[in-house]
């Protein structure tokens, strides 16, 4: 549960920590886990469980955290000695003593690539290496499964396509629009995006399809909410930036929406999608990674990095959402916490059966 001590915590990978550990506790199997957390680190909001607590203690939190990991967590394991280790991120072990179950969250500095993704690709090529001897690899979605294949040489019937899932806070509640409109000044109806400014979002796409929208449909607003992030454009003219808000502000943000604007090239699941459709929130967005198979055909997909269609099916959307709003609600019953935890669970008896053949 390390992810949730630092930075990571407010992007997708905490959003997983914190998802997977309330399922597993519904599912009664909290009575079997030991997080594990950086002593060094104030411990960060946990739920109630019957669950222990181990610590370890590291030098980097930075681009040679993974390095690190790679020395001294087979230390770790064997000190704690849990029946096996599931690994949250990449941070991967060199050698485990115990079966090794890894969640990929996506190869993004691979699958996707470019010069932006240079420090991502250092920063990651360990555990990219040492993913093909986990026991076993919980992918997030069938895209994620076949770039494990493809980029870490992963044995295909080592991989299990596990989803992730919105949290409870994410649904449409009585009264989004007003506690928008006084929150933030914003009026119902807007485009909304949510998340960094990476360069994979297409931060220039997004303001392009934002310009296309209004020339079919004047004065929609574009609304951004996420932390910006390092490769955030200066400028974004006059849109609503808004940094990082609280899981029941940006429910509300995504309930009083009239469409998420999503111009991301690539995507590992692309939770925004799932949360947007489960506060019936429409979305609009390219066909490409993993996107089309999270919102099937609850959403208005258009070709990859045409934003000008992307923009035109936004302003459509916004105009008339009942439809997708109603898809998008249907939709996002596929997915859900305890479900994940059920799957991981029978993962772990997998892995755990597999461990002992070795």
């Amino acid at each position: 549960m390390r992810p949730l001590q630092g930075p990571s915590a407010k992007r997708g990978v905490g959003s997983y920590a914190s998802g997977i550990l309330h399922g597993l506790i519904e599912e009664g199997f909290d009575r079997n886990l030991t997080l594990l957390l950086d002593s060094d680190v104030p411990v960060p909001p946990l739920p109630v469980g019957e669950y222990r607590l181990a610590s370890s203690r590291r030098r980097y939190r930075g681009q040679l955290a993974a390095y690190e990991e790679a020395v001294v967590l087979g230390s770790d394991l064997a000190r704690i000695h849990p029946d096996l280790y599931h690994a949250i991120d990449l941070k991967l072990p060199g050698r485990s003593p115990v079966p090794l179950v890894v969640t990929l969250h996506d190869l993004i500095p691979w699958a996707w690539g470019g010069p932006r993704m240079r420090g991502e690709r250092f920063r990651f090529w360990l555990g990219r290496r040492f993913l093909r001897r986990a026991d076993v690899v919980l992918a997030v979605s069938k895209a994620t499964a076949d770039d494990a294949v493809r980029f870490s040489r992963v044995d295909r019937k080592r991989i299990r396509i596990v989803h992730e899932a919105a949290g409870d806070e994410f649904k449409a509640r009585p009264g989004a629009p007003d506690r928008v409109r006084r929150r933030w000044g914003l009026q119902p109806g807007y485009l909304l995006f949510v998340g960094a400014l990476d360069a994979r979002k297409d931060p220039a796409a997004l303001l392009r399809a934002w310009g296309a929208a209004c020339a079919s449909t004047q004065d929609l607003e574009l609304v951004i909410a996420g932390e910006p992030g390092p490769q955030a454009p200066p400028n974004m003219g006059a849109a609503h930036r808004l940094g990082h808000v609280a899981d029941g502000e940006l429910a509300d943000l995504y309930a009083a929406a009239g469409c998420l604007l999503f111009p991301s090239r690539y995507e590992g699941f692309g939770l925004p999608c799932l949360e947007a459709m489960s506060c019936g929130c429409p979305v609009a967005a390219f066909r490409n990674s993993s996107i089309p198979e999270v919102v099937d055909d609850a959403a208005e997909l258009v070709p990859d990095g045409d934003a000008e269609a992307l923009g035109r099916a936004a302003a459509a959307l916004a105009k008339a959402p009942e439809r997708a709003r109603r898809s998008g609600f249907e939709r996002a019953k596929a997915f859900g916490w305890r479900r994940t935890a059920r799957q991981t669970i029978a993962a772990y008896e997998f892995a755990s059966a597999r461990g002992a053949l070795r």
